[in-house]
């Protein structure tokens, strides 16, 4: 009998890993967030689009490209977006930093306002899901939600209605939808980031109760 009852004793080891395995799980969505922010803050391509400063490949180019036509926010915070992305590909393509004053130079939006909006009209859903993914980008750092899982499925479906479906009609090739396999890593970040708490929609469901005869009708149906 006791060496029945030892045996149902879990070890520490046990223990301790099944407590890791469950803090792992936990920590899944914000480890999700984090590989999702240094995606698109990084600019990582993800695709390739035609967009108002000329040929957009991450969502920060779409967003950056409206903020500057648009004027809805100082050409500083659209530096501040683009500049750790931009120092990034600087030391990995030429090893150099690039400068503060040159930045829109860079992303060919100095002349933005004056470019036509149409391309970017035509693409309503990458220029949607581009402002809720770099939002969701950057408030996930702080509490992960479903904000950048909708803007990377409104950019999905903006990129396959083009890609398949062919609207806007295109007919010059090099100017053709492409999306990078690192999309896919996007998509995945962007759904794992999202706390899916299986408890409380099942305490949260209302219990429905039963149906009981009453005592008078059913003694006067036996009447």
């Amino acid at each position: 009998m006791a060496n029945s009852a030892a045996s149902k004793v879990p070890s520490p080891k046990t223990s301790a890993s099944a407590s890791s395995s469950k803090g792992w799980l936990k920590n899944i969505s914000s480890i999700a967030a984090r590989i999702y922010f240094f995606l698109i803050f990084f600019q990582i391509p993800l695709f390739r689009v035609t967009c108002r400063s000329g040929v957009c490949t991450t969502p920060i180019h779409v967003t950056s490209s409206q903020l500057v036509a648009s004027e809805v926010f100082p050409v500083s915070v659209t530096k501040a977006i683009l500049y750790p992305g931009a120092a990034v590909n600087g030391l990995i393509q030429n090893k150099t930093v690039p400068s503060w004053n040159n930045l829109l130079d860079i992303y060919n939006l100095t002349s933005i306002k004056e470019a036509s909006a149409v391309p970017d009209l035509q693409r309503l859903e990458v220029l949607a899901g581009s402002y809720f993914a770099v939002a969701g980008a950057l408030v996930g750092l702080l509490k992960p939600g479903r904000m950048s899982m909708f803007g990377t499925l409104l950019i999905i479906w903006g990129l396959v209605k083009e890609g398949i479906l062919g609207k806007p009609v295109n007919t010059d090739p090099s100017k053709a939808v492409y999306v990078y396999p690192t999309m896919l890593i996007a998509l995945i970040c962007a759904f794992s980031s999202v706390k899916y708490d299986v408890k409380k929609a099942v305490r949260s469901a209302p219990t429905r109760p039963t149906a009981k005869p009453l005592q008078n009708s059913s003694k006067s149906k036996l009447k």
